[in-house]
């Protein structure tokens, strides 16, 4: 199994790693006797395996690689120093480059910051930043659109009311009219306002203010 892979950890540092091994649980020869004389690959599940890398027939680091499930790589190393004591640490990378297409994702046993890798991650956060401000802007637009064509959908329901009421008049374009409901569930517009009718108003009850506009549609106003 050839692994090769590039990520950035939190910090933003980039690194790559390039190594292979087989992949059949049983200990092989390492390719790199500097590092580990041999090595073994186990798979855990679809989301770990884990690498043990031996020395004198003895486990001298164990990596567990495990795709977080927000996309985050998470490293254990459990090993042992040269003075013989243990230790573990655990890192997590970043999800931008820290998972490939499929699970046999890992950090590698030789690992150095790449040019190639800073750069990738650059561009990668930039576009990110840019998309994400493209896409904040459309949201508002669309929203915006959204916004207008329910007042216009609104208008529209409104004067086709107005236009089925009864017109005693021809009214002009920005005036202020009076849209009644009658008692026979009709409707009328007037000039007159309800708190003008005083206590005897003609009708079963106003129902809006409304303003002309140029398009010969109608508004409604507080």
């Amino acid at each position: 199994m050839s692994i090769e892979m590039n990520w950035v950890s939190i910090e933003n540092n980039a690194f790559s790693s390039t190594y292979e091994i087989i992949a059949d649980e049983e200990i092989h020869p390492f390719y790199d006797q500097h590092i580990a004389e041999k090595a073994c690959l186990k798979f855990i599940d679809s989301h770990c395996f884990e690498v043990y890398l031996y020395t004198n027939d003895n486990i001298n680091l164990k990596i567990t690689h495990q795709i977080m499930p927000n996309g985050y790589l998470k490293l254990i190393e459990e090993g042992k120093r040269n003075d013989g004591s243990v230790y573990q640490n655990e890192i997590f990378y970043h999800k931008q480059l820290s998972v490939l297409p499929y699970s046999s994702s890992t950090s590698g046993a030789i690992i150095r910051p790449t040019e190639e890798g800073v750069i990738r991650h650059k561009a990668l956060t930039s576009m990110e930043e840019q998309t994400n401000i493209q896409l904040a802007q459309i949201r508002e637009q669309v929203e915006l659109l959204a916004k207008q064509a329910q007042e216009i959908h609104k208008r529209k329901e409104l004067s086709l009311l107005i236009y089925s009421a009864k017109l005693n008049f021809v009214p002009v374009i920005g005036q202020h009219y009076y849209l009644y409901e009658k008692k026979d569930s009709s409707y009328i517009l007037s000039l007159v306002g309800p708190n003008e009718w005083g206590p005897n108003s003609p009708y079963k009850n106003c129902c809006a203010s409304v303003k002309l506009l140029a398009d010969h549609t109608w508004m409604e106003i507080a």
